[in-house]
């Protein structure tokens, strides 16, 4: 198969691409940047915006598929930058598709295009999209995934996928933020962080990706998951602070974890944020309303569709993740 992976030299991209290349697909990448990872697999590479329609298209020609993972993350920053990546960037990569007769489209949703800040415990699929957003990126990722599965274009079939909280070796956001926090005695758990959370090992979130791609190509098996949204996890939710002290003692860490109540901690990242905006300030506040209201709250998700639909099952479980880890970072 030829597949374009947007967003292929980020964290998840990049693993997607090892494993396409591994098993003889040809592969090209659209990224921001060229990236000498991408390079050393000997792989096409564009660089640009992936709001640059012109860009897209040329990357995706001759492509069967694509791989939709590229995004703006975080918390912060201005609500018109996120649409421009997460928005705009998935209206370029359909249009693509479109001029380019490609008919599989696997995009990289998330979790939190559902979080409405509360309990989240057993969630399935049917979970509706919450009336207000705390943050930028949910609400533009929101929008983006139904521009995704909403896409009334019949020879372009399309799959959204819902990853929670991907973590592992060269994790750059989640895992490096846990580590340099707790280095500088500066990690709080909210609440007593014995609510249970969902996330998803590196390898097994690229799997996800790749089974959800071959089936959608797949014509005969394709009705079957065409339009639909997925979550993706490792099966295993475990309560907030046994992830974070899996993740320390990886790195060597042993720190004792104090915590703050969620009430005072969500005005605090009130405080944070208008603090924030009326100093002009470019950096991540340490603390937000939806990084609190995160922390706070239980989020785990039903697995049965993508089991079912996807044929889906992690390879690699959290306590073995946790040692790929800690060897990552030579312990």
């Amino acid at each position: 198969m030829k597949v374009l992976v947007t967003g292929g030299s980020g964290f998840l991209g990049l693993a997607i691409v090892r494993k396409l290349v591994a098993r003889g697909d040809e592969v090209a990448s659209l990224s921001r940047h060229k990236s000498p990872h991408i390079e050393r697999l000997g792989v096409r590479q564009f660089a640009s915006e992936i709001s640059d329609f012109n860009t897209v298209r040329a990357a995706s020609a001759g492509m069967d598929a694509v791989i939709h993972t590229a995004a703006k993350a975080g918390v912060w920053g201005s609500y018109n930058e996120y649409y421009s990546a997460n928005v705009l960037g998935t209206e370029a990569v359909i249009a693509a598709c479109v001029s380019q007769n490609i008919s599989t489209l696997v995009y990289t949703s998330s979790p939190s295009v559902v979080f409405d800040g509360k309990d989240q415990e057993g969630v399935d699929e049917t979970t509706p999209f919450p009336e207000k957003y705390l943050a930028s990126y949910p609400a533009t990722k929101a929008i983006a995934e139904r521009l995704v599965t909403g896409c009334n274009i019949p020879q372009l079939k399309t799959v959204a996928l819902r990853p929670h909280l991907i973590w592992g070796p060269g994790d750059n956001q989640l895992v490096p933020r846990i580590v340099m926090m707790g280095r500088a005695g500066k990690l709080r758990l909210v609440g007593n962080g014995g609510k249970l959370v969902d996330a998803v090992y590196i390898d097994n979130a690229a799997d996800a990706h790749i089974v959800a791609l071959d089936r959608l190509y797949n014509h005969s098996l394709s009705h079957s998951i065409n339009r639909k949204v997925y979550f993706i996890t490792n099966h295993e939710p475990l309560p907030m602070k046994q992830i974070v002290t899996s993740i320390l003692r990886s790195a060597s860490i042993d720190v004792e974890l104090k915590s703050v109540p969620e009430k005072p901690a969500f005005l605090v990242g009130v405080a944070l944020e208008w603090a924030g905006r009326l100093t002009g300030k470019k950096s991540e506040p340490r603390l937000t309303r939806f990084t609190a209201r995160q922390l706070a709250t239980a989020h785990w998700y039903d697995n049965t569709a993508a089991i079912r639909d996807l044929h889906y099952k992690p390879s690699i479980s959290m306590a073995e993740g946790f040692k790929k880890l800690a060897l990552s970072f030579g312990i």
